[in-house]
């Protein structure tokens, strides 16, 4: 038996759970997902910061106009804030200065209430920084913690409740056009649907090459993370997240520990990513030369996929050559700070409404995100 449906939404992560929450406005959502639960590869993984200043012009922007969203969700998304206050502050050694000016003055552009820190200013935000370590810095007061789960699952709920469905371990095997629409075989059973959304994050160029569609040129690239414990007796719940100027590491307070991580963007194949101890051990050593810890025993460790194009910007709209066929994919590190805009987007698209007014006011186009732009043709 074949299940019909207006919007086929393949992926379960952020991306997938957004889109299908917005798309399920406008007609009837199946949520494929290959594995046992949703967003198990990247947005299970991911300990994200909700930052305005992070990423490029457009994904500053999507940033910006998703914000609203989290922190006034509709009626009924979630019992728990979106959002809480964290702050961040990037920093930098004598060596590091034109980088950190740079991007000083790429981030005050959108945001001006940032603070620029002297080495004094510096350690104020973060005595645990070791004295001499870093000689300046900026301040930014408005980035906040994300509740990633109760983002995720609001958003899977939503769809839910709008009469959608979810299915897990529905692997897809094949992909074609079929009258009007797509048949799509998962391990799960059968699938008709006007619309396919590719929303299969590392997997995405894998499900368009089952569609007869050109690939956009993603890389998944793994990033490692890891907890340890404060010195005894320091309560670090109120530090910033710190970052390094050429992003070497960061950490930030985590559910009463640290979390750490060398930042790395290591190219890897779509898999279920594993933590790597070299680039443990790099960030360990890394982060015990710019603060006062002595990270001698570490309380959990992880690694999941970021996936990149070449200009680093999203991809969200119909391939040009093959009907029904949208692309949502290329999320790297922002798709969970941006998936109000992204979901929002995704469905006027992929229903014949062009892009949000609100959301083209923050400075994004169509074009930006297109899955034909000449960023992705010549890469």
């Amino acid at each position: 038996m074949t299940e019909t449906c207006d919007f086929l939404v393949i992926g379960g992560g952020i991306a997938g759970a957004s889109a299908g929450y917005e798309l399920a406005k406008h007609g009837r959502v199946i949520l494929a997902e290959k594995e046992s639960q949703p967003g198990y590869h990247t947005t299970g993984r991911s300990a994200a910061l909700f930052a305005e200043g992070y990423g490029n012009a457009p994904i500053r922007a999507l940033t910006r106009a998703s914000r609203a969203f989290f922190e006034a969700p509709p009626e009924g998304f979630t019992e728990a804030p979106l959002l809480t206050p964290r702050g961040a502050m990037i920093v930098a050694t004598a060596e590091q200065m034109p980088i950190l000016e740079k991007a000083y003055e790429e981030t005050r552009a959108t945001l001006p209430g940032v603070e620029w820190l002297d080495a004094a200013g510096v350690l104020r935000h973060a005595p645990v920084l070791r004295e001499g370590y870093a000689v300046a810095g900026f301040y930014n007061e408005g980035e906040r913690d994300m509740d990633v789960n109760a983002i995720h699952q609001g958003y899977l709920r939503g769809i839910r409740a709008a009469g959608g469905q979810i299915v897990t371990d529905a692997e897809i095997t094949s992909l074609a056009r079929e009258g009007d629409g797509w048949r799509v075989e998962t391990r799960a059973g059968s699938f008709s649907a006007a619309v396919v959304v590719n929303a299969a994050g590392a997997w995405a160029d894998e499900i368009a090459a089952l569609a007869g569609v050109a690939k956009v040129g993603l890389q998944p690239k793994r990033r490692t993370a890891f907890t340890f414990d404060a010195p005894d007796g320091m309560d670090v719940h109120a530090l910033p997240a710190v970052v390094d100027a050429e992003e070497n590491w960061y950490f930030r307070p985590e559910s009463g520990r640290l979390m750490g991580s060398p930042a790395d963007e290591i190219d890897s194949p779509p898999c279920d990513a594993q933590p790597d101890e070299m680039d443990i051990a790099i960030a360990v050593d890394r982060i015990e030369q710019a603060t006062i810890f002595q990270i001698r025993r570490l309380a959990s460790r992880w690694a999941g996929l970021r996936s990149f194009v070449a200009d680093r910007t999203m991809v969200a709209g119909f391939a040009p050559e093959t009907k029904g066929f949208f692309w949502l994919a290329g999320q790297g590190g922002y798709g969970i700070q941006t998936a109000p805009a992204m979901g929002r987007l995704t469905a006027s698209l992929a229903t014949g409404n062009g892009l949000p007014a609100d959301i083209a006011g923050f400075g994004v186009s169509a074009a930006d995100l297109a899955p034909d732009r000449p960023a992705l043709q010549e890469s």
